[in-house]
């Protein structure tokens, strides 16, 4: 499976240049060049590992850090301009994998990445098996955190993942909205809630191409009570 890759660097060139260097080896990349345009990647998306410079426009490396450790696990690996020894202990703090301090050669960012998702695959290889949940062509691995249907990825967010993880984990029982929505989002349930929980349904519905009208193959509306998925 192709890996793909998060780059986030405000210099075109330097973007460009890693970029190339990392499709050569066959990795996926996806380019932003600013806080703001990673920060909806980061919540809409699903990568296998991250390059963050520190310097950004909008919303820092660090800041995306942080955000990306709420949710995910995969290595992620700091640029910086400068050798500063305090971004660095805050960094590595927060969830770092890997520093980089400019200039640097290509490389060497190449080679960095490979090792940070060598070791993350082994790490997780060695870890508890693997714990699958599948039903007719759709996967999920909730320890790398990945879905994929008929062998095609599913690129899910946070939330949108532990909705289908519920309906999943509770094949052909139908879920109550209520609590469907208290456990993922974490709050009181109150009525507009339940116009969200449908948005994100159908969001869903959408990346698994399950939208046909009263012909949903897997996610299905039990009227009254919510949603369950056989």
């Amino acid at each position: 499976m192709i890996k793909s890759i998060l780059l986030v660097e405000d210099e075109v060139e330097i973007a460009n240049l890693i970029s190339l260097y990392l499709r050569n080896e066959g990795y996926e990349i996806t380019t932003c060049v600013s806080g703001k345009e990673a920060k909806s990647k980061i919540e809409t998306e699903t990568f296998d590992a991250a390059i963050l410079d520190i310097m950004l426009p909008e919303i820092d490396g660090l800041k995306l850090l942080e955000l990306i450790r709420m949710n995910h696990h995969y290595p992620v690996l700091m640029l910086t301009a400068k050798d500063d020894e305090v971004d660095k202990i805050t960094g590595l703090s927060i969830g770092a994998d890997d520093y980089i301090t400019k200039p640097f050669k290509p490389l060497e960012v190449v080679a960095r990445v490979k090792a940070q998702l060598r070791r993350y695959n082994l790490y997780n290889q060695s870890a508890t098996p693997t714990h699958l949940l599948t039903l007719r062509g759709l996967e999920m691995d909730l320890n790398k955190r990945t879905v994929s249907l008929n062998e095609r990825d599913l690129h899910l967010t946070p939330k949108e993942f532990r909705i289908l993880q519920i309906l999943m984990e509770n094949q052909g029982v139908a879920i109550d909205s209520e609590e469907i929505f208290k456990t993922v989002w974490e709050e009181k349930y109150y009525t507009a809630a339940n116009n969200t929980l449908m948005v994100h349904i159908r969001h869903l519905r959408e990346k698994m191409e399950d939208t046909g009208i009263g012909q949903s193959k897997y996610i299905k509306t039990v009227w009254g009570v919510g949603y369950k998925i056989e």
